[in-house]
Formats: C-alpha cells, structure tokens, sequence
C-alpha cells in the first residue's frame, strides 16, 4: 500500500475514533502487535521497554504488558517522569503497569542523569512516535544513545525514535533499529531511512476503512491552522467572491461570511451595484466593491484584475446570472487568476459558464456542483450506486483538471486520484443558501493555503455537520444563516458534531 504522512496518520485515528474506535483501543492492539512480533522473535526473555510519555510510549506500555502475562522478564524505562504524562489513554495504560509490581520492573529516569543501561535480549524503543519535529532533546536523547549502545535485539514501535516520519530525516541522533514495527501502513520516512528502521512488519491496529473512505474529524485537524502572535493581517488569507445579482445578493455575501467564520483575515465581495449596496448593509465585516451595471461584464476587469491580484484564492459564481456580457467576462477572469496563479473555486452560474467553455482549468481550482450541474458540466448524469459515481467524479475531475465536490445526500470529492465520501448533512439542507456556505468554507481554506482536495473535504463535512447541529437546535426551521455560528465550534472541535448528534 501507498506509504503515509504522520497527518494522514493521525486524521485516520481521529475517524477511528468518530467512528466508535477509541484511542484506548488502538494503543491496545498496537501493543499487542509489538508483543507478537517480539515473541515471534523467540529470542530469550529479557526485555528492556524503553518508553516515553506520549502515545508511543502507551504502546510500549501495553507491550510490555502483554509480554509480562506471556512469561517475559519485563523491564519498562519510563523516560521524562510520570507527571508529564498528559493523554488520558496513555495514563490509564500506566496506572495499570503500575500494578503489575510482581511480572514488570519500573524504572523512572526523570532526566537525562537517570537514563539507565539495561541489558536484555530485546530492547524495545517507545520513546517518541510519528509527531515528533526537530532535534532531539534531554532526557530522550540520552535514551536513544543508551538505547544504541545495549546489545540486545531493538525493535521500535511504529518509527525508530529520531527519524522524521515524514522525510526519514534524522534529528540529531536516531535509534538504529532491526525491527519496526509499524501501525496500518508504512510511515513515508520509513522508506527513506531504512539504514535506521531496519526490518519493517506493518500491523493491522483496527482502524476500520471507512476512516478512509468517509470525511471526518481527522480530516478537519489537517486544515485547521493556528494563529502565531508574529502574524498580520492578510497572513490567513484574503478571498475575494465575485457574484451576485440584482435578483441574488444573498449568495455571495454568505459565501464570504463563511469564509470570515472559517478564519479568513479579509473577504473581499465584487458584485454589480445594486447588490453590492444590499451585502454592504449585510455586514460591517464585508469589504465591498460596486461594479457598475447589472451583471459582471469585461468593463470589470481592471477592477477585478487589481482585487485578483490582492486575494490569496477567490470564488466565482454565487449569486451570479448567466448573461452574454458574463459569459464573454468569465474567460477574461480565469485567466487572470492563472496568470497570478491563485486558487479558485467555482459554484452556481460560476460553474454553467465554465462548461460552456469546455476547457481544463490550469490553476488549482474546486468545482461545486449538485447533480444537475454535473449533467450541465460533463453532459453525464450522476450514476445512481455511490461507487459508481465515485468514478464518474474522479474521471470529471481529470477532465477539467480540478477537484470536484459533487453536492448530494452523501457528498464526492475527488481530485482525479483520490475519492471521498462525505455523510454528514441532512434534508434541512434543502434550503436555499447553503451550497453558498459550502462555497464560503471551501473557499476560506483555499485562501489559507490548504490544497484544494483537503479543503473540499474538510469543507463538505463541516458544511454538512453544521447543518446537522443547527437541525438539532432548531428542528426543521433552519435557514443557511444558522449554519454560521456552528462553523468555529466545528474547526476547533469537529468531534462536537458527534457529541451533539449522540445527546
């Protein structure tokens, strides 16, 4: 199988767990995957657990356990001290080893002075996982030079304490190991470093493929991104949404409000002027720019080519109507955006004068069709069987070279390689203005840098669990304006939806 990223990884395990796997049973079956490996060693029965105070170290907890009732002499180094113990998962695995005085020897080496050397016929190295970023510091690097220096057999649990699991870099010193014992599949720095890695064995841990399969949590916690006190304004994004109409002033400022909630710095919105006056009464966060005339024309674009050229990704068509004077303005737009290469996203009308176009897009872009544009789009109708249109969308999305949302009770996104399902989302988003709020999210995240396939999928789930936990507050009376204040709650703790759904 293709290997993984420690974000990968880690958005897989958070879908696990919303799925109903929790940590506590992953750090179970990795340990026991690591016992069985050191079993199947059939090497004498000494074994030395050097464990940190992280996940990986709640692995080598369990492993130690479960070599302890196979009749192993255990020895478990606990490196950095049990107050820094911090995972709930991790602590509960603790206390119990704790009360295994008769079959485990604990050691605690709170600092570097207290790393002892312990010889065994197989050393287990648990000392830190796949998050970990930059050099190695006291006391897990004193652990790692011990580790090296024993002669015992060394397996390590997941990746070799030391090796970036990313780019197989090693962050100062590594643990050389002869076996790594890996959790689901091959880490992407395991095959760049397999001088320290040694023998990999991939173990199942139960993560179930639909954690793959469907969007989730995990899939939030790969684009959410975090505010430094060095940062200015403009550093998280400037959208730009050009739409709108005398008949649809809402669509465009809705995409732009979600956009603001999803974090976004500025939301710039370029419609006609009549509109433009109504979303400017929407909003004093809207920053709004009046193209004179009724429709978007080729008057516009010296105006647009400026705003284009200041936004960091914009969206085009909520709210916009399908005129002559739009169509002939549509080709003028794209590629400006592509000359400055700026991430767009395409919706509504935006989306029926891009067909009439027939042509690839040649810059990042997302489409956002429901299932009647994706006729208008590839003149096919969506298939009816989920797997069958999972295909039809990977193939309508190496046409046009972009990544395709197609909108329906269970959402597809895929850029041509990849397909996603999304399930969240229920009939109350029938109502009108939420594929704008969709747009909006997606389009905040493009602004943000995240690429587009992880900004579709992460935007299809919140945009659907917000509709889902304004459903739950207000039962059928839900408008596209109450799907707002749930976006915030659901970046910073997208498990919320669960937690709601199961009150």
């Amino acid at each position: 199988m293709k290997p993984i990223t420690a974000g990968e990884m880690a958005a897989l395990e958070a879908n696990a767990e919303y799925l109903g796997v929790s940590l506590l049973q992953l750090m179970e079956c990795a340990g026991k995957a690591v016992a069985d490996q050191v079993e199947n060693l059939k090497l004498a029965g000494e074994v030395a657990v050097y464990a940190g105070t992280g996940r990986n170290g709640g692995d080598g907890m369990v492993a130690a356990r479960h070599l302890a009732s196979r009749g192993f002499q255990v020895t478990l180094i606990l490196v950095g001290g049990e107050e820094r113990i911090a995972s709930p998962v991790v602590s509960a695995n603790w206390k119990t080893l704790k009360s295994m005085t008769d079959s485990v020897e604990i050691i605690s080496a709170r600092d570097s002075s207290q790393i002892p050397m312990v010889e065994a016929s197989t050393i287990i190295d648990a000392l830190l996982g796949i998050g970990v970023k930059g050099r190695l510091r006291p006391p897990i690097l004193q652990a790692v030079q011990a580790v090296n220096k024993l002669k015992g057999f060394k397996v390590a649990v997941d990746v070799p304490t030391g090796i970036d699991a990313d780019t197989g870099a090693v962050l100062g010193k590594a643990v050389k190991a002869d076996l790594t014992v890996t959790f689901h599949r091959v880490k992407l720095g395991l095959t760049k470093a397999k001088k320290y890695a040694g023998r990999i064995h991939v173990a199942d841990i139960g993560i179930p493929p639909e954690a793959e399969v469907y969007a989730g949590p995990g899939d939030v916690g790969k684009v959410r991104r975090s505010r430094h006190s060095s940062a200015h304004k403009g550093d998280f994004g400037r959208l730009l949404v050009v739409g709108g109409s005398s008949v649809y002033s809402g669509a465009p400022a809705l995409a732009a409000l979600a956009a603001l909630e999803v974090g976004v710095d500025l939301a710039y919105v370029a419609a006609p002027r009549e509109a433009a006056q109504a979303i400017s009464s929407y909003s004093p966060n809207l920053i709004t720019f009046k193209l004179e005339g009724e429709s978007l024309s080729l008057k516009h674009l010296r105006t647009l080519k400026l705003l284009i050229e200041k936004c960091t990704a914009l969206i085009l068509g909520p709210g916009l109507e399908t005129r002559k004077e739009s169509l002939k303005a549509l080709p003028k737009i794209l590629a400006l955006a592509e000359a400055y290469r700026k991430p767009m996203l395409l919706d509504a009308d935006g989306l029926k004068l891009f067909a009439q176009l027939k042509r690839k897009a040649k810059t990042a872009c997302v489409l956002t069709p429901h299932r009647g544009e994706f006729k208008i789009l590839t003149g096919v109708e969506p298939p009816v069987k989920l797997e069958e249109t999972g295909e039809a969308v990977r193939k309508a999305a190496v046409k046009f070279n972009a990544t395709i949302l197609l909108k329906a009770p269970v959402d597809v996104v895929s850029n041509g390689g990849k397909v996603k399902y999304n399930r969240t989302g229920g009939p109350a988003m029938t109502v009108g203005g939420t594929g704008d709020v969709l747009a909006g999210v997606v389009g905040g995240f493009l602004a943000m840098g995240v690429p587009p396939f992880d900004a579709a999928v992460a935007g299809a789930f919140i945009n659907g669990a917000a509709g889902d936990l304004a459903y739950k507050r207000k039962g059928p009376h839900v408008k596209a304006t109450d799907l707002l204040t749930e976006i915030p709650r659901l970046i910073e703790n997208p498990m919320s939806h669960l937690e709601a759904l199961q009150k």
